[in-house]
């Protein structure tokens, strides 16, 4: 015999509200639909109808922390700019630096801008990091301890760290002067910097590729000097300066590759990188022509005074 219970009414299933950002995986197709459309299936596919209408992506001003007024005029803010990728600049191991065009559709708008990417979790992070990380600290130890163990998440911030550190320290040294790219804005990882060049793409060269002759070179000294002088007065040193993160353009010397940058006194290894970018970069100089007198004991001792540090070791000896 069967159960009475089978003979009531069945209970209705309560139907899940639907919203209006819901996806309908089974879209319906009209009578005159080809199943092989797959435009006619899938709406995005083919152009993205809230793409720009040229360029790579709609500028990326909007939302992101912008570099110290006053802005260059070349700095191009209008929400209807477009980026426009045009090709890589530099690799290397701990970032890529991107061409990009930023412009105005239908307008002479425009400006290259150099785009630095930190390097995501997967793939290496700077190699001597932990010194120069000395005196940078995050509030949650639950952070610290990621950076420190390396895992997937702490090197997420780590270079977050060092795009956000970069721009800092772009953004205060631009604002006192020193000769450093102007940081036009940092979104994540991802940091947009005056382009050093000239206007159709062609960039800067490095300083270890010049043979300058010695007029130019003891100007190119002079202005290393005062570049050098202008980092001590914010207490800082570059932290990793040699002829390859120094551009040239149209005799003007600029600094570059800033995430490393080092406080002096507030990192316990400050005094020995000051010494390290004294010495490398007189070492140069004198290499390639420059009077001996334009020793390292000569600079450091220059940015010790600048620094309200005492003379360095043996300065009295040369």
């Amino acid at each position: 015999m069967r159960d009475p219970e089978q003979f009531t009414e069945p209970s209705r299933k309560r139907r899940r509200r639907r919203f209006d950002d819901d996806i309908d995986t089974h879209p319906r197709r009209g009578p005159h639909t080809d199943p092989t459309d797959l435009a006619a299936l899938d709406e995005r596919f083919g152009i993205d109808p809230d793409g720009p209408p040229e360029g790579d992506r709609w500028s990326t001003w909007d939302g992101a922390e912008h570099g110290p007024e006053p802005l260059p005029a070349w700095v191009v803010t209008e929400h209807a700019a477009v980026d426009t990728e045009l090709g890589v600049l530099k690799t290397g191991k701990e970032a890529d630096v991107h061409l990009v065009e930023r412009a105005v559709p239908g307008t002479g708008r425009r400006t290259l801008m150099a785009a630095k990417r930190y390097r995501s979790a997967e793939h290496r992070m700077f190699h001597r990091d932990a010194g120069y990380l000395e005196g940078r600290r995050v509030r949650r130890s639950r952070e610290m301890r990621a950076m420190a163990n390396r895992t997937g998440f702490g090197r997420d911030l780590l270079a977050g760290q060092w795009a956000g550190a970069e721009f800092a320290a772009l953004g205060r040294l631009w604002s006192a002067g020193v000769a450093v790219p102007y940081p036009v804005q940092v979104d994540g990882t991802e940091l947009l910097l005056e382009f050093i060049g000239t206007d159709d793409g062609a960039a800067a060269p490095r300083l270890a590729q010049l043979r300058p002759d010695p007029p130019q070179l003891c100007d190119l000294w002079h202005q290393l000097v005062d570049a050098l002088l202008g980092l001590a007065r914010q207490g800082l040193t570059h932290g990793d300066l040699s002829a390859y993160n120094l551009l040239v353009h149209e005799g003007r010397l600029v600094l570059i590759d800033l995430p490393q940058v080092v406080d002096v006194i507030g990192n316990p290894q400050g005094p020995a990188f000051l010494a390290r970018d004294a010495q490398q970069m007189a070492e140069w100089f004198i290499a390639h022509g420059l009077s001996a007198d334009a020793g390292p004991a000569t600079l450091l001792d220059e940015l010790h005074t600048e620094l309200g540090m005492p003379p360095a070791a043996g300065a009295s000896d040369r």
